[in-house]
């Protein structure tokens, strides 16, 4: 089991910002990567259509024996994680929005959250930003158009660039000093984020924590691979697999799966 593939998937190619922090921290784990492109975004769905989706994605990861699944993906954790550590036996990471650490350092007292639909509008969301940021001002902005732009390979494009200033504008009128970013997407917007905002304000995002959180429950779980070899990173995708492939550089191939 130790030498087993930690299974990682989202609702296209934004999780590879997790796997890579994953990767990082982790290199000798073996890992398989499963971008469901072609129902990408998950966030206009429902829970119902998100929890069917995360179930097949779950099953083919087994399938493949993985010893771990990191739902890397924040809609997908918020609306179908309970479901699947209710239904299957392996450890689960999931991932939500960075609003803890944002609320706690805020000196402005208003933050931004960037996110999708179907993540601002969960109850884990909900449950989360009540408890850490019910004293401060929080500015939601539903990231409509960005999931789509960046699976399209339209990352640095005109149209990406309108959609963002538009987005952050109201952040920037209430004075933010945080943005925290709900979507395993939106990390690949960091240089135009870093262009559009003022200079103080700083970008969270959750992928480092989620790694140290998967490296902690493969230790508690007596799974982490023993091998000191650097570990063997396997990517599919049921969409184009030229944008995923130009994310990740030259060194990695990604397979096409009918799925």
């Amino acid at each position: 089991m130790k030498t087993n593939d930690i299974g990682i998937f989202d609702s296209g190619i934004g999780g590879t910002s997790i796997w890579t922090e994953i990767n990082t921290l982790l290199p000798n784990e073996n890992t398989i990567y499963l971008a469901d492109s072609k129902n990408a975004p998950y966030g206009p769905k429902g829970k119902e259509a998100i929890i069917n989706l995360s179930i097949k994605n779950t099953e083919y990861l087994i399938k493949q024996n993985c010893k771990l699944i990191v739902v890397a993906c924040n809609t997908a954790t918020t609306n179908a994680i309970d479901y699947l550590r209710a239904n299957y036996s392996l450890p689960f990471i999931g991932i939500e929005p960075a609003i803890k650490p944002a609320a706690l350092q805020t000196k402005t007292n208003s933050i931004g959250i960037l996110a999708t639909r179907g993540t601002l509008s969960s109850a884990l969301f909900s449950k989360t930003s009540t408890l850490f940021a019910s004293n401060i001002k929080v500015i939601e902005q539903h990231g409509d158009g960005i999931v789509e732009l960046i699976e399209n390979g339209k990352l640095f494009s005109d149209e990406m660039n309108s959609i963002l200033t538009g987005y952050l504008q109201p952040m920037i009128d209430a004075n933010i000093d945080y943005l925290v970013l709900g979507c395993t997407h939106y990390p690949y917007l960091m240089p135009l984020l870093i262009k559009l905002l003022p200079k103080h304000v700083k970008i969270i995002d959750s992928g480092a924590a989620v790694a140290r959180q998967t490296k902690s429950v493969l230790e508690q779980n007596d799974l982490l691979n023993s091998l000191h070899v650097k570990g063997e990173n396997t990517f599919f995708s049921n969409s184009n697999t030229e944008v995923m492939k130009s994310l990740l550089g030259t060194n990695y191939t990604v397979n096409y799966l009918d799925f």
